[in-house]
């Protein structure tokens, strides 16, 4: 099947073509004729599945066929949880957009706003945004909702996993009633089963993956080690393997900085990304991860949420994260687009019950090894993880937390 039988104009076709994609994949085969039938859509897909084209292709489409968008009045409004996530929709905004006469812009925290301010005053048909500075701009009076003929929760369960419910339902208050919305969510939790029912009329799902599978492309292995050698560990490991572009998951900022020191302090090239890092900061280690210059990038899983890279080999879990489901994002950062990929975890004793929750999320058994010099401590006993410890593993989620300066809440 090709893009141009979905239904697709020429001028979109020859820009998917130019970004080197021939055949849709199955979650673009599902979707672009559903949204371009102008209905509610709720579509359920794992990362890497290629959703992004699969709502922004015929997004293009139905927009080209419309009036043109007023100066501070977009006609779509595409939300995400990540500024990272929100520069890379853009992107690909643009680049499938780059015959069409539309004009987009994205608008994100942790920049300065007078740039956003100047674009707006601007024709944009495509707006896409974080919560939080699109409310800033709409409260001081930058920013028209009322045109907005279609809406795209992007990683709505993210969205939900960090606190912007109420944000979400302060920006559904302003649109217009009438209007199309089209819902994206690797889990379909009970969470968004209710934001879902209360948001979409009758609308077609799709759902393209197993609910919370884990990629068969990817090879899953646990490493058994103290807590205390896991940094040494996973210096071996990258050394002996000749490991390059390595995405190390850590549970917290604190420890992503840490770590990052470390492996650059023994020769091994790393960075870490979060919600403290500046956003000039965060862009130029993904750039360098991305062009393979940096070795290694650490991350937490928030600030991973970005990060779209078609061929990346290895994932390493540092931590084990303190929700199962995290765990398939995590490692559904590799094994994308036909490739295969590494996915491999430094579990310590004071997780076994996260690892015990991941693999009965899973449905399956990871092979567990030990590194000939790095085996485990016996006599070590389990300690308290915080944020996590007493937690049901893959059914709770850590409690957001407010910054007391703005009352929002906060980002990792």
């Amino acid at each position: 099947m090709s893009f141009a039988s979905l239904g697709l104009s020429e001028r979109i076709v020859r820009a998917v073509s130019e970004r080197g994609y021939s055949e849709p994949t199955p979650i673009q085969m599902q979707a672009i004729p559903a949204v371009l039938s102008g209905g509610d859509l709720l579509a359920g897909a794992q990362t890497g599945t290629g959703k992004t084209a699969g709502f922004t292709l015929p997004l293009l489409q139905r927009l080209e066929a419309g009036p043109a968008a007023t100066p501070g009045k977009p006609r779509a409004l595409v939300l995400t949880p990540t500024r990272e996530l929100a520069a890379q929709v853009e992107e690909s905004v643009r680049e499938y957009g780059k015959y069409l006469k539309l004009n987009s812009m994205v608008m994100f925290g942790g920049v300065n706003i007078n740039p956003q301010i100047r674009q707006l005053k601007g024709r944009v048909d495509i707006l896409v945004a974080t919560p939080g500075r699109l409310l800033d701009h709409v409260q001081q009076g930058h920013l028209d909702l009322s045109g907005i003929g279609i809406l795209v929760l992007d990683e709505a369960d993210r969205m939900l996993d960090m606190g912007f419910i109420h944000d979400i339902r302060k920006i559904l208050a302003l649109l217009p009633k009438s209007r199309q919305n089209l819902l994206f969510s690797a889990t379909f939790s009970d969470e968004i089963k209710k934001l879902a029912d209360g948001l979409l009329d009758h609308p077609s799902l799709i759902e393209v993956a197993r609910r919370n599978s884990a990629t068969e492309l990817v090879s899953q292995k646990v490493y058994r080690v103290d807590r205390e050698r896991k940094g040494a560990l996973l210096a071996h490991l990258v050394r002996e393997n000749d490991w390059h572009q390595v995405l190390v998951f850590t549970r917290t900022k604190h420890g992503a900085n840490r770590l990052a020191d470390q492996l650059t302090r023994g020769g091994i090239p790393a960075l870490a990304i979060h919600g403290n890092k500046s956003q000039a900061a965060r862009t130029r280690a993904l750039s360098e991860f991305k062009d393979g210059s940096l070795q290694v990038l650490v991350a937490t899983d928030i600030a991973a949420r970005g990060i779209d890279i078609s061929e990346l080999p290895h994932v390493v879990n540092f931590e084990l994260p303190n929700v199962a489901e995290d765990y398939v994002h995590r490692i559904g950062r590799t094994g994308r687009a036909g490739c295969e990929g590494e996915a491999v975890s430094l579990v310590c004793v004071d997780e076994d019950k996260l690892l015990a929750g991941i693999e009965r999320l899973i449905k399956s058994k990871i092979r567990a090894e030990v590194v000939p010099g790095f085996e485990p401590d016996p006599s070590i006993r389990p300690e308290p993880i915080p944020n996590g410890r007493t937690q049901l593993p893959g059914r709770q989620r850590p409690p957001s937390r407010k910054d007391p300066r703005t009352g929002r809440q906060s980002k990792n």
